[in-house]
């Protein structure tokens, strides 16, 4: 009887093994998947999966990339994928046009900024829209010797970042608004801080939530300094404001106890604008709810002390909110407008 009871068993359990194999388990028992179960593993792999474009490993916007599929990736329920972006701009690009990708994190101002060149066309506050407001971005003006105010840079070299970045595209509004004249170069910040001390450049911005490591790993004693940027009204118009860079940030480069002043600009969870009913529409707004559900995980260790600066809730000015991020809010009783 036991062993009929056995042969039972074990011939429920093969049931189950032929019904429910996977390539991985197949890997595991020796047995070669069927061209079937192969199919149904890409459908469940595809079916949930959205993607978000970040930035350079030098920033922010990868860390903040791989929290969200470390905190959120729960497997074939809902899949993150973290893509290493060029920047603010070129990622907005790529929400609107390029296949596969779903979010991206960019700059508040990019809105401003593409409404103002045209360049995607009219509307684009129909077709981007945000799902959530992050966290502050705070502009790192990197100087070398001889170099002691912001106003010194005038007529010389300053490297605003790669082209298509965020940092390009936002320093020369800053500059302009300041009306400050320099001449404007190109290239990553690993380069430009070589060139600084050849005396090649004399500065180099980096717009990137601090601690940024590319400032962050610069030693002390190089030469190398953290310059203020001064908060005024046209920089206030054009939706920046004040913040700073403590010691505690930047160790090597402030003076113990000591803060520089600096400005600031939010960075954004963007979304191409997809219609209800659409497969994209589905996927995102499983990520809304899982990003709501679980926004407390963010403000623990190991997460990039800037999710501590989130607030979901916050509205972004000229921008329209994804609708069922903002069905979710509300859902889940926090205050939000539209």
């Amino acid at each position: 009887m036991r062993t009929a009871y056995r042969t039972m068993l074990g011939a429920i359990a093969l049931t189950a093994t032929t019904a429910f194999a996977s390539p991985v388990l197949a890997q595991a028992t020796g047995r070669v998947a069927t061209e079937n179960e192969v199919n149904q593993l890409r459908s469940r792999l595809n079916e949930n999966a959205v993607s978000v474009i970040s930035g350079t490993p030098a920033g922010t916007y990868l860390a903040i990339a791989y929290d969200m599929a470390a905190t959120l990736d729960s497997g074939y329920d809902l899949r993150v994928l973290p893509i290493a972006g060029k920047g603010s701009v070129q990622n907005v690009r790529d929400i609107l046009h390029l296949k596969g990708v779903d979010m991206g994190i960019v700059q508040s101002d990019v809105m401003t900024f593409f409404r103002q060149s045209g360049e995607l066309g009219a509307g684009i506050e129909r077709r981007l829209v945000y799902i959530a407001k992050l966290y502050n971005e705070e502009m790192h003006l990197v100087a070398g010797p001889g170099i002691n105010s912001i106003q010194d840079l005038a007529g010389k070299k300053v490297n605003f970042a790669e082209l298509n970045s965020g940092t390009q595209f936002s320093s020369r509004l800053i500059f302009n608004a300041l009306k400050i004249n320099v001449q404007e170069v190109n290239m990553g910040q690993t380069d430009a801080i070589v060139k600084i001390r050849s005396g090649e450049i004399a500065a180099t911005i980096f717009i990137a939530g601090r601690p940024a490591n590319a400032v962050a790993q610069l030693p002390k004693d190089a030469g190398l300094k953290l310059l203020p940027v001064p908060f005024t009204t046209e920089l206030e118009n054009i939706d920046y404001f004040p913040a700073s860079l403590s010691s505690q940030d930047y160790p090597n480069l402030v003076a113990d106890g000591q803060k520089v002043d600096t400005i600031a600009v939010g960075a954004v969870l963007a979304s191409y604008n997809w219609p209800a009913g659409t497969d994209r529409h589905r996927r995102l707004s499983r990520f809304c709810d899982q990003l709501v559900a679980k926004f407390p995980d963010f403000l623990k260790a190991p997460r990039h002390p800037k999710w501590k600066e989130v607030n979901l809730a916050a509205n972004l000015k000229a921008w329209n909110r994804f609708e069922p991020m903002q069905t979710r809010l509300q859902q889940a009783g926090i205050a939000v407008r539209r």
